[in-house]
């Protein structure tokens, strides 16, 4: 039996499991089952590894996208050029474990932005491993963008945000997980006064469908899109990764 799964700290909100067993029916595979597993410090990442021998694949979720790159033996040029992580393909040999790292947020970002025109200006809020990703096709589509952060030396401090500065990025991504269910109330904390109906605000938060991030815009007018494309495009990029393979 091909094991595929989820690691990351909490997984309470994830869909994947869903996703990809329903896939499996669809698919009238029989030899592959999908767990979510949580794991506490990603130091554990080997010892997990060796106690599922059937592991062929995983995919990574918060806060482990940059942090497991080190218990890594390889990466994809994608991979290496975002610098995380969210899908691991795995063989085992006896005692000898190979690993290889790949970022299929890439694929489902691009993909989840077809037909979607892209302003010159966009804003992407978080510094993760998700961000990092969002931040590689935007700039690959020539469009300027800005890194908001908590931590001034890695982007524009949110204190430092103003309604104006808003304006001029008509495109903002929130890569932080605020608003994920149950804290369905928290947002970030940027100057919504400056969204307008020429605003499009993307939020790679799914659960709730409707964030409070995404209502503020919804109210100002704006065009909004949650994160569940992107989960469907980048899960199926794994799918092809590692179970169709």
């Amino acid at each position: 039996m091909r094991e595929f799964g989820l690691i990351g700290k909490t997984l309470s909100h994830s869909f994947s499991q869903k996703y990809f067993e329903e896939k499996f029916q669809r698919e009238h595979i029989t030899d592959a089952s999908y767990s979510l597993f949580e794991i506490t410090d990603i130091k554990q990442i080997k010892t997990f590894i060796q106690q599922h021998p059937q592991l062929v694949g995983f995919n990574v979720t918060i806060p482990y996208k940059q942090q497991i790159i080190p218990y890594l033996n390889e990466l994809s040029e994608e991979a290496e050029a975002v610098h995380a992580v969210n899908a691991v393909l795995t063989k085992q040999t006896g005692n000898q474990i190979f690993t290889k790292g790949y970022n299929t947020d890439i694929d489902g970002f691009r993909n989840s932005l077809e037909g979607i025109k892209i302003p010159e200006k966009a804003m992407i809020l978080g510094t993760g491993g998700a961000a990092a990703a969002i931040k590689y096709v935007l700039q690959q589509k020539g469009c300027q963008t800005t890194i908001v952060s908590r931590d001034a030396k890695k982007g524009l401090p949110y204190s430092e945000l103003t309604p104006g500065i808003i304006a001029e990025h008509k495109f903002l991504v929130n890569c932080t997980p605020l608003g994920t269910y149950p804290n369905i109330n928290e947002k970030p904390d940027i100057p919504y006064d400056g969204i307008s109906g020429e605003h499009f605000l993307y939020d790679l938060v799914y659960n709730p469908y409707e964030t409070a991030f995404l209502k503020e815009g919804i109210n100002r007018g704006a065009k909004t899109l949650n994160g569940l494309v992107m989960l469907h495009e980048q899960a199926e990029a794994f799918w092809q990764l590692a179970v169709s393979r």
